[in-house]
């Protein structure tokens, strides 16, 4: 392995090498000795590149297993939350270090047992705050305070729930802050909180030079047929298709499940237990597409998608920056396409204000017009109910090899 003269510890080094590294990235290059070290770090970098393991192996280092909490990490969402853990779970399977996930949705009587005897936290501020309140927790001895996808948390409306968790944190804890942009908001926790931190930037979001942004134009009435052409003949592993609201997200993932699409909807309505089986039947393989809104999807570690599709375009350069983000990583070819309808031009303006990127007009090709059933047909039709009776339908349907829906694109 390249390592590039960062040296772990004994353990963590073994971890490193059964999870398959072949070298570190640039954000773990720059941050791991900065943390090693004791330095408060900023980190600017986007969801996929490594971020996780450049705080997680020099914090876990400082972790000694059974001396009470000594970690804590805060993360916008649930989602963030399960994924952080795990991963911190393989980076300490040398040395079982107890890591406890705090989050809402759930039961808080199992998640107050099980900090008695944490060694580390990954929790969402929300959650974090009431066990705080209740006294069911205690940071005021943590080595570090980790704050994951700042940003996020902030656009959230969680920057008055960091201020008070920071606060009941000792002033001198190495703090680690990782986000994609700087709004004022994180300026400000900064400038009040953070001693003399190092920034650490990367360059870019993605290697612009292996990805291919495309669009096409279509009237609204013909998007989802495009799109379901575009489905059978581009994907070849996975897609994610992004939607601006949590209406479009479940219309566009019903009708495309209607067709025989192995596909499934995310979004901030559905219920954790099901955005769980959505995800695990995603990295699973029993998926090819994912539909997604941006809430839903910042924060989710999505490996190996391939296909980006904006069936709505976002509102800003940045959001678009975000979702194309989740392709042409780790030197892998991505491509993005844009369906653009009279309506979307006003966002799709504001998104071609950012000079830097390079979205091609296509020709849109010809395709097989579908019936695509919309919102209140579903409802009268009984496919409104909670998603998990999709799931639950959906489960079946692949048990069962429900015909076309087995088969890859």
């Amino acid at each position: 392995m390249n390592t590039k003269g960062i040296v772990l510890q004994p353990e963590f080094e073994k971890a490193v090498m059964d999870l398959g590294f072949s070298e570190f990235t640039e954000i773990q290059e720059k941050c791991i000795p900065l943390i090693q070290q004791g330095k408060d770090v900023i980190g600017l970098s986007y969801t996929g590149s490594g971020k996780t393991a450049a705080f997680g192996f020099p914090a876990l280092e400082k972790v000694i297993p059974g001396k009470g909490l000594q970690l804590l990490v805060l993360v916008p969402t649930r989602e963030l939350c399960n994924q952080v853990a795990k991963e911190l779970r393989k980076f300490t399977k040398y040395r079982k270090t107890n890591i406890v996930e705090v989050y809402g949705g759930v039961s808080i009587n199992p998640q107050i047992d099980h900090l008695r005897h944490a060694d580390a936290v990954v929790g969402t501020p929300g959650r974090m705050l009431d066990h705080l309140e209740r006294r069911t927790i205690n940071i005021s001895n943590i080595k570090i305070l980790v704050l994951d996808e700042a940003d996020k948390m902030f656009e959230m409306g969680f920057v008055d729930d960091i201020k008070k968790i920071i606060s009941n944190t000792p002033r001198n804890c190495q703090k680690l802050l990782f986000s994609a942009t700087m709004p004022a908001e994180i300026i400000t926790i900064v400038n009040d909180y953070m001693h003399n931190p190092l920034k650490v930037k990367m360059q870019t979001y993605v290697d612009k030079s292996k990805l291919i942004q495309h669009y096409y134009e279509v009237n609204r009435y013909d998007k989802f047929s495009l799109l379901l052409s575009i489905i059978k003949k581009e994907v070849n592993g996975l897609a994610l298709i992004f939607c601006s609201t949590r209406q479009f997200v479940d219309v566009v993932g019903k009708n495309l499940y209607k067709n025989n699409i192995r596909a499934q909807a995310l979004h901030g309505g559905i219920t954790q237990h099901r955005r769980k089986q959505v995800m695990d039947a995603f990295h699973a393989g029993k998926l090819d597409v994912l539909v997604a809104s941006d809430v839903a999807a910042r924060g989710l570690d999505i490996k190996n998608v391939n296909l980006v599709i904006n069936y709505d375009i976002p509102k800003t350069s940045l959001e678009y920056v975000h979702r194309i983000g989740r392709t042409a990583r780790a030197g892998c070819e991505g491509k993005v396409i844009s369906l653009l309808c009279p309506e979307d031009h006003d966002n799709f303006r504001r998104v071609m204000e950012d000079r830097s990127l390079l979205i091609h007009k296509m020709k849109t090709p010809e395709f097989e017009r579908i019936k695509f059933v919309p919102a209140v047909q579903h409802k009268r039709q009984g496919f409104q109910r909670e998603a998990g009776g999709f799931g639950r339908r959906f489960s079946q349907g692949v048990q069962r090899g429900h015909g076309r829906n087995q088969r890859r694109f």
